[in-house]
C-alpha cells in the first residue's frame, strides 16, 4: 500500500496535523485496510466507534451510542447534557479528556444529529471552546453506498435544524474546516470498462455505452450449477431468506447445527452469525471473517461448498482450488475502552465474546450486508427498486463484468443517487488537499500544540461562574473568598491570556520561514522562557490565591455549586502545572502528547476546600452539631432554622456563658436564644468545665489538649477513623497514626482498628520474615497490599 498516493497523505495528515478528515473512496480502494493500519501503527490515543453494532465488530471498534452514551432518538442541537441515557464513569471521562484522535468508521450512515451529539459530549468533557473538544476526528466511509436511517417522524423534527440527514449538514461537521481524501486507487476490479461504468453509476452519469456494456449480463433465466459458486444479490432480508431456505430444503443430506459459544457482554444485535446455525453437506456458503491462523487460507466474502461436517469443524472447497478448507469456530470480540493504570496508555477490555463457525448459507445475500465483501461471480437481483446507492453497491462487489449476472437490465431508473450526496462529492474531489496543505497543516499543528499549554481561555468560565455565584449568594457565602477570586481572574487568568495571544503571534511570526516549531532553535529558545513565565506566574497567580480561599455555607445548592466550580478550577490548575513543570526543556510534539494525557490522568487527591473553621477544639463544634441534629429532627426543620453553620463556629470560639453573651453572637437573636439558648449553654459551659477554661474564656495552656488525644477522644465517642478525619479535617493516615499511638498502652485495642481474619494473616508474615531491621525491610519480605501502618499497629500490639 505504500504506492498509493492519496493513501500515504492520509497517514501524513492524521500522524502530523491535527486536523479533522474525511476519507473517502470508491468501493473496493482499502478505506478498511486504511483504518486498520492507523489503529495499529498511529502513536495518537484513540478510539474508533461506528454506528451500528455488526460496523463496529468487524472496524474492531465500539458503538457511537454505546462509548457516547447517546439516545437513539433525534437529538436536538443544545439540548441539555442530563439528556444522555446515563452519568459517565471517571474510566469513561479520564478517557475523553486524554484522547487525541477518534475515528468513525461507516460515517455514510451517521446521522447529522448524531454527529453534533458527539460534538456535544467531547465538548463537556474535553474543552467546551473547541469543535469536538479539540480532539482530531478521522471519518472513513463512500456517501455513494449506505445512507442514515431516519423515520418521518424523527426528520419532522430534525429538518427545523438541518438541510439534509448527512454527517456533512451538522453543525460541528461545518465548523470542522474538514480536509477531505478520496482513495482512488482501485484494489477490487482490474477490467477498465468496468471500472468505468462503476464510476459513471457512482457519478449518476451512466452512458449509452457502458449501459450496453453492463446489460450484456442480463440473463433472467440464469441457473448456476452449484459447482460454479454464484451467490445473488438482493434487496430485501426476506426474499435473501427465502432463497437460501430454498435451495437448502433441495440438499437430502442430514442438517447438522452448531450452538455459538457467547460470554460476557454480547448484544443480540451485534451478532455477526446465526447462534444457532444451520449447515447440510453440498450447502454453498461463504466465509464471513478472514483466517485468524497463520495459513490465511479463506477471507472475508470467500464462496465454497461444503464437503464435510463434524461435531467441532466443516470442511469447504472452493472452487476449482486443489486443497479443502477446514475450519472451525472463529471469534469475534466485543470491546471495551479502559486506562492501563500503570503506562496510561488507552487499551481494549474483552467484554464479551462470540464463537462460531464462520459460514453463513450463501446462494443469496442482502446487499446491505454485502457492504465491505468481494465475489468473483454474483447475480444480482434487482426486482425491487433500489434505494440510493444500492445499484452502486451490489455491482461494485463483483471483481469482474464476466462473474457478472443481472437478473433484471440495469437502466438509469434503477439508479438512485442524492443530488446532495452528489453535490458534496464534487466539493471533495475539487478540494483535494496536496503536499503543501500537509505542510502548513503540520506547521499549524505544533503551533496550535504550543499555544494549548499556554492557553487559559478555560480557566475563565469556572471562575467567572466562582464569582457570580458568590455576589448571588454572599449573605450564604462566609469566608475569605471574594479577593482572592478577583485576584486569580484579574491577576492570574486574564493577565496570563493577555500574554499567550501575544506569544501565539510571535510564533506565528517566527514560523512564516516554514521550519516547524519542534526543530526551530529560536522557537525553542522563546519556548523555554515561556514555560518558566507562565509557571511562576501561575504558582503566584492563581494557585496561591486558590489555596488561601476558605469558605463555609449551610445552603447545600449553593455549596454544591459553588464546590463544583471550585473543583473544576482546581483541576484545570493542576493539569497546567503539570504540563508547564514538564516542558521545562524544550517542544517536542510527540513528548507534548504524552505529558498532555498524563496531565489528564494523574491520580491526585483533590485539595480539601478549606473551611471557616473554629479556632477551639472540634469535640464542642461536634457536640453543638448532634444537639442541632436532634432539635431538626425533633421538630422536623432545617438545620439553619436552628443555627447557623458562621454562629456555631461563632460560639466555638467566643465561647459564651450566659444569654446576655449568646445574644452578642451574630445570628443568635432572641427568638433562637429563647427557644435553644438553654441546650447551648449547658454543652458549653459543660465543656469549659471540663477542660480547665476560665470566665475569661481563656483555656489554661497546660491544660490544652494534645492532637492524638483528642482524636482518641472522638474515636471513643464512637466515630469512625473516616468521620474523624473528616470532622478535623486531617488525613485518615494522620489519624491512624494518632490511634496507633494507644494500642501499646491497652486504651485501644488493635482489633478495634483491623479487623481479626486480616491480623492474624499479618501477625503471621511478621513472624515468617524473622528479625529485620527496620520497618522499610519488613514491608518487602511481606504481602504488597499490607500497609505500613498495618505492620506498626500488629507490631505495637505484639510488643504490648
Amino acid at each position: 500500500m505504500s504506492t498509493n498516493p492519496e493513501l500515504e497523505l492520509a497517514l501524513n495528515f492524521i500522524e502530523k496535523t491535527d486536523r479533522n478528515l474525511f476519507i473517502t473512496g470508491k468501493a473496493g480502494t482499502g478505506k478498511t485496510t486504511f483504518l486498520h493500519q492507523i489503529k495499529n501503527e498511529s502513536l495518537k490515543r484513540l478510539v474508533i466507534v461506528a454506528p451500528t453494532g455488526v460496523a463496529a465488530i468487524n472496524a474492531k471498534g465500539v458503538t457511537i451510542h454505546s462509548f457516547f452514551q447517546m439516545p437513539f432518538g433525534p437529538i436536538l442541537p443544545n439540548q441539555p447534557p442530563n439528556n444522555q441515557q446515563r452519568r459517565f464513569s471517571k474510566t469513561k471521562i479520564d478517557i475523553i479528556k486524554s484522547l487525541d484522535l477518534v475515528i468513525i468508521d461507516e460515517i455514510s450512515m451517521v446521522r447529522a444529529d448524531l454527529l453534533d451529539g458527539i460534538d456535544q459530549v467531547m465538548r463537556r468533557y474535553k474543552n467546551r471552546n473547541k469543535v469536538f473538544g479539540g480532539a482530531q476526528i478521522l471519518m472513513i466511509g463512500d456517501l455513494q453506498q449506505l445512507a442514515p436511517v431516519v423515520r418521518p417522524n424523527e426528520w419532522s423534527l430534525l429538518q427545523q435544524h438541518y438541510n439534509t440527514v448527512y454527517f456533512f449538514s451538522s453543525k460541528a461537521f461545518l465548523e470542522a474546516d474538514v480536509v477531505s481524501i478520496e482513495l482512488k486507487h482501485i484494489y477490487r476490479q482490474k477490467n477498465e470498462d468496468f471500472i468505468t461504468i462503476l464510476n459513471e453509476i457512482r457519478n449518476d452519469n451512466l452512458s449509452e455505452k457502458s449501459a450496453k456494456i453492463l446489460n450484456e449480463r442480463y440473463n433472467p433465466t440464469f441457473s448456476p450449477s452449484k459447482e460454479e459458486g454464484y451467490i445473488t444479490l438482493t434487496t430485501h432480508n426476506n426474499r435473501a431468506n427465502l432463497i437460501n431456505n430454498s435451495e437448502l430444503n433441495k440438499i437430502t443430506n442430514k442438517s447438522r447445527f452448531f450452538e455459538a459459544e457467547i460470554s460476557g457482554k454480547f448484544s443480540e444485535n451485534s451478532y455477526p452469525n446465526a447462534a444457532k446455525l444451520e449447515l447440510k453437506v453440498g450447502a454453498q456458503v461463504m466465509f464471513i471473517k478472514n483466517d485468524s491462523s497463520q495459513e490465511k487460507r479463506y477471507f472475508n466474502g470467500k464462496i465454497g461448498i461444503i464437503t464435510d461436517i463434524s461435531k467441532t469443524s466443516v470442511t469447504v472447497q472452493c472452487g476449482n482450488e486443489s486443497d479443502e478448507i477446514v475450519t472451525e469456530k472463529e471469534t469475534w470480540s466485543n470491546i471495551n475502552y479502559s486506562i492501563n493504570e500503570d503506562t496510561k496508555e488507552i487499551k481494549e477490555d474483552l467484554v464479551g465474546a462470540f464463537s462460531q463457525i464462520p459460514l453463513r448459507l450463501a446462494w443469496a445475500i442482502t446487499i446491505h450486508k454485502s457492504q465491505g465483501l468481494t465475489f468473483e461471480k454474483a447475480i444480482i437481483d434487482a426486482e425491487a427498486s433500489f434505494a440510493h446507492g444500492q445499484t452502486y453497491v451490489a455491482l461494485s462487489r463483483c471483481t469482474s463484468l464476466e462473474g457478472l449476472v443481472l437478473k433484471t437490465p440495469i437502466t438509469s431508473n434503477a439508479i438512485i443517487n442524492d443530488k446532495t450526496v452528489s453535490v458534496f462529492n464534487l466539493s471533495v474531489e475539487e478540494n483535494h488537499p496536496d503536499e503543501s496543505i500537509l505542510n502548513e497543516s503540520e506547521i499549524e499543528f505544533q503551533l496550535n500544540l504550543i499555544s494549548e499549554l499556554f492557553d487559559y481561555q478555560p480557566f475563565l468560565y469556572p471562575i467567572t461562574r466562582l464569582i457570580d455565584i458568590f455576589y448571588k449568594n454572599q449573605t450564604s457565602i462566609k469566608g475569605d473568598v471574594i479577593d482572592h477570586l478577583q485576584t486569580i481572574k484579574d491577576d492570574g487568568i486574564v493577565a496570563l491570556m493577555k500574554v499567550s495571544n501575544g506569544f501565539k503571534n510571535q510564533l506565528k511570526v517566527l514560523s512564516e520561514d516554514n521550519i516547524l516549531p519542534e526543530n526551530s532553535s529560536t522557537i525553542h529558545e522563546r519556548f523555554t522562557k515561556a514555560v518558566a513565565y507562565f509557571l511562576n506566574h501561575t504558582q503566584n497567580n492563581i494557585a496561591k490565591p486558590l489555596d488561601a480561599i476558605n469558605f463555609s455555607t449551610d445552603n447545600k445548592a449553593v455549596k454544591t455549586d459553588f464546590s463544583k466550580q471550585f473543583d473544576s478550577l482546581q483541576e484545570k490548575l493542576e493539569e497546567k502545572l503539570f504540563a508547564l513543570q514538564k516542558m521545562t526543556t524544550g517542544f517536542k510534539v510527540q513528548a507534548y502528547l504524552e505529558v498532555r494525557a498524563k496531565a489528564v490522568l494523574q491520580k491526585m487527591e483533590p485539595k480539601k476546600k478549606k473551611k471557616v473553621a473554629s479556632k477551639r477544639d472540634p469535640i464542642l463544634a461536634l457536640k453543638l452539631r448532634e444537639l442541632r441534629d436532634e432539635i431538626r429532627v425533633a421538630e422536623n426543620i432545617p438545620a439553619y432554622q436552628i443555627f447557623t453553620q458562621e454562629a456555631l463556629y461563632a460560639m466555638c470560639d467566643d465561647l459564651p456563658r450566659t444569654s446576655q453573651e449568646l445574644l452578642k453572637v451574630k445570628g443568635m437573636g432572641k427568638t433562637r436564644v429563647a427557644k435553644y439558648g438553654e441546650e447551648i449553654l449547658e454543652i458549653i459551659n459543660n465543656y469549659c468545665t471540663e477542660n480547665g477554661i476560665n470566665k475569661f474564656n481563656e483555656q489554661k495552656k497546660e491544660d490544652k489538649k494534645p492532637t492524638k488525644q483528642i482524636s482518641f477522644e472522638l474515636f471513643k465517642s464512637g466515630l469512625s477513623i473516616k468521620e474523624i478525619a473528616k470532622e478535623r479535617s486531617l488525613t485518615v493516615g494522620t489519624i491512624e497514626n494518632h490511634l496507633a499511638n494507644y494500642i501499646s498502652s491497652g486504651d485501644i485495642d488493635v482489633l478495634e482498628l483491623i479487623d481479626l481474619k486480616r491480623y492474624k494473616k499479618i501477625r503471621n508474615q511478621i513472624e515468617e520474615a524473622g528479625e529485620v531491621k527496620g520497618l522499610t525491610t519488613l514491608k518487602e519480605k511481606v504481602d504488597a497490599d499490607i500497609t505500613y501502618m498495618e505492620l506498626k499497629m500488629v507490631l505495637m500490639s505484639m510488643e504490648a
